[in-house]
């Protein structure tokens, strides 16, 4: 073992690795340890809440990371089987730090946590995550050799299943919802327990794929940013003659929509039409969108008067640009939707009720009410694998200097030359360059993704297709 024996499973956003031979119940312990005492020096708790996902090594963890808090003099909530959306609910609803127990989207294999503090305010790499990291090393170092006693004394139980599917409804008014026919498929994950309670009472007609819970991912992945884990969606869909499908990841965060075509609908695209219809509700708002997000989404945000504001990628910064900004909604290319009355949490399942509102008082089917909000071509996210991708950027960045682009650094590259634009990023977490290039049309996408890609061709050694998000 390192001795560091944290250094793998500590993200950018995340804890996250292969249980156990990178996360165990010892490792569980220490963590719960070292954010219980890192709470408390935050002037916070004494409650620590904690949830977890479907996953065959959760309860062990739970246990484990319950104990390790308890043993540093906090008090545990348990909060159960539970989406990593409705953790944060829970977080802001109780007043009260929590830690989900979840991979999201990666495999079965995985586990991991995603913490926060009261109220929902994130804990990444820049606020707080290097801290719990160093606590955790020490707690480690004095947890016991093998797996920790599990300690259910002083743990309270707390379901808020109801409570927060009435949150989610909230967003929006039941009786102009009209009767459509909805395919969703929760993969296994955790939309199969919070979905039915949300969408119960509303006129929609649903139609479940792998509702069960079953941490084993059995039918496909849980991962919907992946076309190949569509297909049994779209299949359904098409031969049910549906409205809608609804594709759900691991721990139901995020949610795909796809149209009565079958056609899946970019985060861009669902970002666009969320922030037209909350425009519509609070006229003149301040709306959050990401440097990988379409133009069309600024685009849209100032033809209904919105005030557009351009972000960093990942959930820590773009909640606290929410905070400055007092924006009400904030979307993300990779399906991660925040809304200001979610105590600037993320929530795919929101986002989802908001578009079927807005589809119900359209009138006309998604693949006609998406139209407007698609205006260019997009390339998705293309990852490359080189040795040094900070070293690629800066490279790739001197040689667009002189070729008339309006360049800005605020994440990663963003060359903008007018007609078409792209971003290229480092990943936070691996050794990855993202690429994302948006154009007039199809056939001059093919042409400006070509001649990107041919500045950094030399430093290539694999490139895959379109990335789930880093922070899940």
């Amino acid at each position: 073992m390192s001795e560091d024996p944290f250094a793998t499973i500590f993200k950018a956003y995340d804890v996250r690795g292969i249980v156990p031979d990178e996360l165990d119940a010892r490792k569980a312990w220490a963590i719960g340890n070292a954010f219980a005492r890192f709470v408390a020096s935050a002037g916070e708790g004494p409650s620590i809440l904690i949830g977890r996902d479907a996953r065959r090594s959760g309860e062990e963890l739970a246990g484990a990371l319950a104990s390790g808090a308890l043993a540093a003099g906090a008090a545990v909530v348990d909060l159960g089987l539970c989406s990593t959306d409705l953790s944060y609910f829970a977080s802001g609803h109780l007043r009260a730090p929590a830690v989900m127990l979840t991979a999201s989207h990666n495999p079965a294999a995985y586990n991991g946590m995603k913490l926060c503090l009261s109220g929902a305010r994130p804990i990444g790499e820049e606020s707080g995550l290097v801290e719990i990291h160093r606590l955790a090393a020490e707690a480690f170092a004095r947890s016991p050799a093998s797996s920790p006693s599990i300690v259910d004394a002083g743990v309270e139980r707390v379901d808020l299943l109801d409570a927060f599917a009435d949150h989610v409804r909230s967003f929006v008014d039941p009786a102009v919802l009209r009767p459509l026919r909805l395919v969703a498929d929760t993969a296994n994950g955790m939309g199969g327990l919070v979905a039915p309670a949300v969408f119960a009472g509303l006129p929609f007609e649903l139609e479940w794929l792998y509702p069960e819970l079953d941490g084993s991912f059995p039918n496909h992945p849980a991962d919907p940013i992946q076309p190949e884990n569509l297909v049994d969606l779209q299949e359904q869909l098409k031969k049910l003659g549906a409205d809608v499908g609804l594709a759900f990841d691991g721990d139901a965060d995020r949610v795909f929509l796809v149209d009565d075509t079958g056609s899946p609908l970019s985060g861009s695209t669902t970002t666009a039409i969320v922030a037209e219809a909350m425009l519509r509700k609070a006229p003149g708002s301040t709306i959050l969108y990401n440097v990988i997000c379409s133009k069309t989404v600024p685009e849209v945000i100032a033809e209904h008067g919105g005030t557009g504001v351009r972000t960093r990628v990942g959930h820590s910064f773009i909640k606290a640009v929410m905070a400055e900004t007092g924006a009400v909604f904030g979307g993300e290319h990779s399906g991660h939707y925040y809304f200001r009355d979610n105590f600037r949490a993320d929530s795919g399942i929101i986002a989802a009720v908001v578009v079927l509102e807005v589809l119900s008082r359209a009138g006309v089917p998604l693949s006609e009410l998406r139209r407007p909000f698609e205006r260019y071509a997009d390339s998705g996210e293309i990852n490359t694998v080189v040795e040094d991708p900070r070293a690629v950027v800066e490279r790739v960045a001197s040689l667009c200097a002189g070729r008339g682009a309006a360049i800005d650094r605020l994440d990663g590259l963003t060359a903008d030359f007018g007609p078409w634009w792209f971003n290229l990023r480092p990943s936070n977490t691996e050794p990855l360059l993202r690429l994302n290039v948006e154009a007039a049309d199809e056939d001059s996408l093919a042409a400006r993704v070509a001649e990107v890609s041919a500045l950094f061709a030399a430093d290539v050694t694999d490139v895959t297709g379109e990335s789930p998000a880093e922070e899940g």
